[in-house]
């Protein structure tokens, strides 16, 4: 669970959300393993933790948020019935349960984070950090923008989430690993074995011959299931997206030297500047600090009175728009190169600003970014051209025509499929390629009827629609013996070559058993002896397959066995001849690394105990009624 905490710190959004880590801590409960928490007694209210309400409001407009981020990420819509199946209701309401009870227990506990440590994590998160590697102000704003966020907003999230980890730190962290548990795990994770050992493969079986008639027809009405013929649909398919239409926009010169003239502040690189700057607790420290720079005093004597190191003081170069700190940046970016600025009272703090060197902005030529451009403006006016098109498409489908005359009639491009079946495949087995991504469009054909009356997909992010009519239906059906019947030959000879190849390994493991040498009886049975030495658990290499590793690492030294081949017409017949137990060295990095992964173990374990301890503590209601609400159940059962 830790590990999951730790990546969400790295990213600004799972910070925010914190969505996945505590909903599988909290799954991880059963939903707390208690079933009679689910009882109604409010419309309003979702869930009690403590003296908490999750309003309904609050708790449908999250997860309204979360089914359209998943959305987003799997490229496709998800339905609400598809969300209930998913669970992601219940992951969302234990999400923000084990989120609430930590919050109540903060509270209890006067935890609190300073404005100057928000200020500084933000600062110092990658996310919001640009080419240059320093804080960037645009890209901040931008992100919270995508993320629905307000700065208000994202700061107190920022602060909440920030405590929490604080909180949950004190329970899971600094945790020392067991040396025993170490050790065990080193030995299981990096024992070696050899092995020699004897490969049957089709060879061995011997000859096959056809099977009779009857044989095979037996075989085949066993199987008949297996070798039906899916349904099959001929569609076509009018995808409308800025993409294909861009490359049919015309763009003149002009037009394109305009659109450079209205833009080019987007091809400017500000000014940017290195600068160092300490905060005060308060204005009189600072106008003191001021006077003694004033005196002489350099910049650095301050820092060291008062403890801090040029890591602590070094904004680093960068330019106004990545400083938070309105005030501080509008104060250092009005001086020259070398000088201090007054005591800025800013949104963190009392700060004095340094300026060690000054970079000039550049900006790059109408040339540098003709190309980059004009498939901006394309991509522009095919975007502006689709509501247009999607209008006219909609009037000539309404109107009865179909849409290759509707294709015809507004000069646009149609794509024939003969034959699909609902995997993508054609009958010849062969994948369709460049189907329109992040759309369901193959599940959308199968439940469709004939003809063209079909609200269109539409594509999410570009803003792009895909309209299509199934032309024609070949229903599913049984296949003939004589249509599958090369299909069910070499189907029922890899079933019986398995079949002696499992018998003669049997028969040569017996030989070995009652006293033959294995050399010996591979030579009378004309196979060769192979060895393959630093074998490894889960790291199967080729010609050995994984259900052969686990039986490898099962056996004994000098025990004889036989496992399953790489391929299902495949047995080998090995005994284990040296078994390498690792070394442990604390210092190593393979025992560090070990180490790690015990520590997180035991760190998940702990919080889940601690996030059940506290539900225990607090106490937790849920409202089953209002979440059936939420999730559409009512809807549905009613």
């Amino acid at each position: 669970m830790l590990r999951g905490i730790h990546k969400a710190s790295a990213n600004w959004l799972g910070r925010v959300v914190m969505g996945i880590i505590l909903g599988l801590i909290a799954i991880s409960f059963a939903i707390w393993g208690v079933g009679d928490m689910f009882r109604g007694f409010g419309q309003s209210t979702v869930a009690k933790v403590g003296n908490t309400e999750i309003r309904v409001e609050t708790f449908r407009q999250s997860y309204q948020d979360r089914i359209q981020q998943l959305s987003r990420q799997l490229g496709r819509p998800i339905l609400p019935a598809q969300a209930r199946a998913l669970g992601l209701d219940r992951q969302l309401l234990a999400t923000t349960v084990a989120e609430t009870v930590l919050d109540e227990r903060a509270r209890s506990l006067r935890l609190a984070l300073s404005d100057a440590e928000v200020a500084r994590r933000i600062m110092e998160d990658p996310n919001f950090k640009g080419i240059t590697g320093q804080f960037e102000r645009t890209r901040f704003d931008q992100l919270l923008r995508q993320a629905g966020f307000t700065e208000i907003r994202f700061l107190a999230e920022q602060r909440r989430t920030s405590v929490r980890q604080q909180l949950i730190g004190t329970v899971s962290g600094d945790l020392i690993a067991p040396k025993a548990a170490a050790e065990a795990f080193n030995r299981y994770q990096n024992e070696q074995r050899s092995i020699e050992y004897v490969r049957l493969d089709r060879a061995q079986a011997g000859e096959i011959a056809d099977p009779a008639p009857e044989v095979l027809a037996k075989y085949f009405d066993e199987r008949k299931v297996m070798f039906r013929a899916p349904e099959y649909r001929k569609v076509n398919l009018l995808v409308l997206t800025p993409a294909t239409l861009a490359s049919s926009v015309e763009v003149s010169d002009a037009d394109l030297r305009k659109a450079y003239e209205d833009r080019k502040a987007k091809y400017d690189t500000a000014e940017r500047r290195h600068l160092h700057q300490i905060v005060f607790p308060n204005l009189d420290e600072a106008k003191a600090a001021a006077e003694k720079l004033s005196k002489g005093a350099s910049f650095a004597d301050l820092a060291a009175e008062r403890g801090l190191k040029d890591a602590d003081i070094d904004l680093g170069t960068i330019a106004k728009s990545s400083m938070v700190d309105r005030a501080a940046a509008d104060a250092a970016f009005a001086l020259k190169d070398g000088e201090v600025t007054a005591p800025v009272e800013g949104r963190f703090g009392i700060a004095l600003v340094r300026v060690l060197k000054i970079e000039p902005g550049q900006t790059r030529s109408f040339e540098d970014v003709a190309a980059e451009l004009k498939q901006e403006v394309a991509s522009e006016r095919a975007r502006s051209a689709m509501s247009s098109l999607h209008d006219k498409v909609e009037d000539e489908r309404l109107g009865g025509s179909s849409l290759a005359e509707i294709a015809t009639k507004l000069k646009l491009s149609i794509r024939t499929i003969d034959a699909v079946d609902r995997s993508g495949r054609t009958p010849d087995g062969v994948a369709i390629a460049d189907l329109p991504q992040g759309v369901d469009v193959l599940p959308s054909v199968f439940t469709a009827d004939t003809g063209p009356d079909h609200d269109p997909l539409q594509v999410p992010g570009s803003g792009g629609y895909v309209w299509y009519e199934v032309m024609d239906i070949k229903a599913a059906r049984e296949r003939s013996l004589d249509e599958v019947k090369d299909q069910l030959l070499t189907r029922w000879r890899d079933e019986e070559i398995a079949t002696r190849l499992r018998a003669k390994a049997t028969e040569m493991l017996d030989k070995v058993k009652a006293g033959t040498p294995f050399p010996e009886v591979a030579a009378a049975n004309n196979l060769t002896m192979e060895w393959r030495p630093g074998l490894k658990r889960g790291n199967p290499p080729a010609g050995i397959s994984a259900r052969a590793l686990d039986e490898i690492f099962r056996a004994p030294k000098d025990a004889v066995a036989v496992a399953d081949g790489a391929t299902p017409t495949e047995r080998i017949v090995f005994r284990v001849n040296e078994i390498t137990m690792p070394t442990f060295d604390p210092e190593s990095a393979e025992a560090k690394r070990i180490d790690e992964a015990l520590r997180r173990s035991l760190q998940e374990e702990l919080l889940n105990q601690y996030i059940a301890r506290l539900e225990k503590e607090i106490g937790v209601t849920i409202n089953q009624a209002a979440l059936n609400q939420v999730n559409g159940a009512s809807s549905t059962q009613n």
